[in-house]
């Protein structure tokens, strides 16, 4: 925390992994903050207020994660402004508080959660056990808005216009004349990232777009003629073979997505190499990605799941990096992206991971698994689109099991693989629900699979949220 907090307007409390009862627990000192400054507490934030000044937190009789509801809500309290008792939150903790801080008044309760917000009277110092930052608090925006805007008076001048104004202004004098190399993927990350730079460095910017072997059906053609007209340099580079081979035998999911990156890396210096005086390298990288990939021991999260485009380069690569999203959330890079006149095609395209089809291929990777899943994965989407069903799912793909199930067809036994279709409905990425999709879909696109799909004799449907569950099941 800074020293000197006097041009901050409030401070907030975030969450974290850890417990406020464990020794490792993280301390600050509050003094120049607690009745000076509009506090709040999110989380472990909350539980910190309540343990460290007065109150109680002890392990609760049961996990609390996913949705929940207000069934209390204080009266003309300003704080919760417009938020009405049935307000649906979001908990995401294992520990609760079992009793206020010192000068604690109970705000808001769930049918498990008692104390699930309070306040600090003489201060305008909030409190509360569940996450608004997420999509899936349905009031969580009003709430900060409060809080933010009503409490703590700040003024709310974000515009995608503006970011993109100040983001080219400081990639210019950032880059000057430099060139950067930019890993394209064919989403939106990367594609909003590119014309910023675009914007910024016009012909200095070189795209690639890789292909690692992992990618949907058609996928590396379709993506370099999307990016056709846009103005940007695109390269594309087929390098399946390399990825498959770094991948061979591996099992184990950290290990896929460090192989996976490593190869991109290689493969990226490569392309460097061949384009002279290349200083930069560019990268998509938003702000959930960052979170996921830290260490609770070097950072304020756990290290979820790393990202092949987080943690900085390998000493034989003499590029710096840019990464001019990395603050961002997945809806306010859409939003920057349409600021820019970008196609609703391509900032409507469902979010794909990095390491592609690896980390949805459980177990080790080869090319009769990948062109199973693509096979799978092709029905699977085409049919969203089919039903009307692509823009009312935020991300949606197929995972093989590694299992086989008995089956019957043609009055034959059958013992082949299960695949699991995953739909799921999200603004950002940080938390996500399953979306019920209607039964018709599903047994029309079940029968289509097993019917087309040479190899697969079972479908099944994930219905768990995030948390506890992630999107990607690696």
């Amino acid at each position: 925390m800074p020293d000197d907090i006097d041009g901050f307007k409030a401070v907030i409390l975030s969450g974290s992994p850890m417990s406020v009862r464990s020794d490792q627990a993280f301390h600050i000192n509050l003094d120049s903050i607690r009745g000076k400054k509009p506090l709040l507490g999110v989380c472990y934030g909350a539980q910190y207020l309540a343990h460290f000044h007065g109150g109680e937190v002890g392990a609760s009789s049961t996990r609390e994660y996913g949705r929940a509801n207000l069934n209390y809500v204080h009266p003309d309290e300003p704080f919760f402004k417009g938020i009405n008792k049935g307000s649906q939150v979001w908990m995401s903790h294992s520990d609760t508080i079992k009793k206020l801080p010192t000068g604690g008044t109970l705000l808001a309760s769930t049918n498990d959660v008692e104390n699930a917000a309070y306040k600090i009277e003489g201060e305008k110092t909030y409190a509360i056990q569940f996450h608004p930052e997420v999509y899936h608090s349905t009031d969580g925006k009003l709430l900060l808005q409060n809080f933010l805007i009503d409490i703590a008076e700040v003024k709310p001048d974000w515009t995608p216009n503006a970011f993109v104004e100040e983001t080219v202004a400081h990639l210019k004098e950032q880059i000057g004349d430099d060139k950067v190399v930019l890993g394209l993927s064919g989403g939106v990350d990367s594609s909003v990232a590119a014309m910023l730079l675009h914007k910024a460095i016009g012909n200095n910017l070189y795209c690639i777009f890789v292909n690692n072997g992992l990618l949907r059906k058609n996928e590396f053609s379709q993506v370099l003629h999307q990016y056709e007209g846009m103005g940007l340099n695109v390269k594309g580079v087929d390098a399946s073979a390399r990825f498959m081979e770094a991948l061979a035998g591996e099992s184990d999911p950290e290990k896929k997505r460090k192989a996976i990156g490593r190869v991109f890396i290689e493969v990226f210096d490569d392309e460097a190499t061949s384009i002279k005086d290349v200083t930069y390298l560019a990268q998509g990288t938003i702000y959930p990605d960052v979170i996921e990939s830290v260490s609770a021991t070097g950072g304020p999260s756990a290290t979820i799941k790393s990202h092949h485009n987080v943690g900085g380069l390998p000493d034989f690569m003499k590029l710096k990096v840019v990464e001019p999203l990395k603050a961002l959330f997945k809806d306010e890079v859409r939003r920057v992206g349409a600021s820019m006149g970008m196609a609703p095609e391509l900032l409507g395209r469902h979010p794909f991971p990095g390491p592609g089809l690896a980390i949805r291929i459980l177990g080790d990777i080869t090319p009769e698994k990948v062109a199973i899943l693509q096979e799978v994965d092709a029905v699977f989407i085409e049919n969203l689109k089919k039903w009307n069903l692509y823009d009312k799912v935020w991300q949606a793909g197929a995972i093989l099991l590694p299992v086989n199930s008995v089956g019957v067809m043609g009055d034959e036994r059958t013992y082949e693989k299960c695949v699991a279709l995953r739909a799921v409905e999200s603004t950002d990425g940080m938390t996500a629900d399953w979306v019920n999709l209607p039964y018709e879909f599903l047994q029309a696109t079940s029968n289509e699979i097993i019917n087309k799909v040479k190899g697969v004799n079972r479908v099944v449907y994930d219905i768990s949220s995030k948390p506890p569950a992630t999107i990607e099941w690696e």
